[in-house]
């Protein structure tokens, strides 16, 4: 707390989150959540750096269609992939679209090809993203495959990876 940096002040840190005030504004980050580096007219494009959890994995929250949802990056997977679940909390009419057959760590899953009309991710915005819905519990968080991931430079150094938009 007597120190900031770049506008973040450190109030609060735990083995499981850290407080911070970002800007005037509390904000509480959980282990592995990303923080973000803002991008407007003028500025670098935007981008968020996640940090790896104990296991290497990327977690953040996201917003899809405005509701935060809980996100894994996933390089092997070839869009996004979320439950029937979450796809109603972000109002998503998955029975409207097309069914298709995938091929998952699981095994052949049947799913709903959709367009997720906003993916916000810090400040980094994406519109129009393909995704499947598939019907019940799995996966239980939205995994965020090459769909999105292609529309974004990523770069790892350590445990951080950045996430930059490309357009």
């Amino acid at each position: 707390g007597q120190s900031s940096a770049e506008g973040v002040k450190l109030l609060e840190a735990t083995s499981s989150k850290a407080l911070l005030e970002v800007e005037g504004k509390r904000k509480e980050l959980g282990m592995g959540q990303g923080a973000t580096v803002a991008g407007g007219a003028g500025s670098a494009p935007a981008s968020v750096t996640l940090y790896a959890d104990s296991e290497g994995h990327y977690f953040t929250e996201g917003q899809i269609n405005g509701v935060t949802l809980k996100l894994l990056v996933d390089t092997g997977a070839t869009t996004i992939a979320m439950n029937s679940g979450d796809a109603k909390l972000a109002n998503i009419d998955y029975k409207k679209g097309e069914r298709v057959a995938m091929q998952t760590a699981s095994g052949l899953v049947n799913g709903y090809h959709v367009v997720i009309n906003t993916l916000k991710l810090g400040s980094l915005v994406m519109n129009q993203v393909d995704a499947v819905v598939l019907d019940g519990g799995f996966p239980s968080y939205v995994l965020l495959g090459m769909a999105a991931l292609n529309r974004m430079e990523m770069k790892r150094e350590g445990i951080a990876l950045t996430l930059t938009k490309k357009y």
